[in-house]
């Protein structure tokens, strides 16, 4: 872990990253790519100082309440938020200034922060998103060794739905080769049903790969999956979309069930929902 110092928080579509890098240790991360520019080490995770200070200056020039999004580069639930509690203290501002959030994790760490989500979800909109990649706990523990299970993170779903918290899940990747089965998509879209997911989001069944995190995940597939590099590697070549050659079977599956459960499952839609922020009593006044 290191410090530096950065002027905003916030970038300019109301995006927050407390920290810079991750300890989660998922085989094909993206953000290890190298157009990030990271200039440190991947797991050495910078956090950024005074990060509490400079998010309520920002927050407080705002015109009006938005939604403050989270988790789209750095996973807001580390393990060292369990020691710096920064993603609490930002959704305790959150709450103060009575903004909305939408968070993205893969931890259940976002449980010891309910109590918060629920109180900003009372008053204006706290939306839960989970990444989920394989219905297989065992695998999961492979492909993303330092972060909760499956089942762990289908717990955090359940406990959002009994406070009445929306869920979304982002649906991916599903590796070729090794998770981009229709077995394993149908069971992931029987846990979003059954722990009632608003919505899905799904770029496509596959994976992304370019320079930085390529190395990285051929390095691991050698480890852990013998063999499993060469197929790709031959049926890919350096391409940076790697969709599975299962794809568009899959994607029909995925839309016939999600029409079936009710669930929202087009990205626009999904979005669209995520940064529309709802005034204070707006869904009271509904009724």
């Amino acid at each position: 872990m290191h410090t530096k110092r950065y002027k905003t928080i916030l970038s300019p579509k109301n995006g927050l990253n407390l920290y810079r890098g991750c300890s989660h240790g998922c085989i094909y991360c993206d953000s290890r790519s190298v157009c990030y520019q990271m200039d440190h080490g991947f797991e050495d995770i910078e956090v950024k100082e005074d990060a509490i200070a400079i998010l309520r200056q920002q927050l407080q020039k705002e015109r009006q309440a938005c939604m403050i999004s989270t988790g789209a580069m750095t996973d807001p639930y580390l393990h060292l938020e369990e020691k710096l509690r920064l993603t609490r203290q930002s959704l305790e501002l959150v709450e103060e200034l009575g903004f909305g959030v939408a968070l993205l994790t893969k931890s259940e760490r976002v449980l010891a922060d309910i109590d918060i989500l629920q109180r900003i979800n009372n008053k204006t909109k706290a939306v839960v998103q989970v990444t989920l990649t394989t219905s297989e706990d065992r695998l999961a523990q492979k492909i993303e060794p330092r972060v909760s299970v499956t089942s762990q993170r289908i717990r955090v779903l359940a406990e959002c739905q009994k406070r009445g918290i929306p869920t979304v899940v982002w649906l991916g990747p599903l590796l070729p080769f090794l998770t981009d089965t229709e077995e394993n998509l149908r069971a992931l879209l029987a846990a979003c049903h059954e722990t009632g997911v608003k919505g899905i989001i799904n770029f496509g069944f596959g994976v992304t790969l370019r320079e930085g995190n390529r190395e990285y995940f051929y390095q691991q597939l050698d480890r852990l999956f013998p063999g499993v590099k060469q197929r790709y590697i031959q049926y890919f070549g350096n391409r940076y979309e790697c969709s599975s050659p299962n794809n568009q079977q899959l994607m029909q599956v995925y839309h016939q069930l999600c029409e079936a459960y009710g669930i929202m499952h087009h990205n626009e839609a999904v979005f669209r929902y995520l940064q529309t922020f709802e005034p204070e009593n707006q869904q009271l006044s509904l009724f």
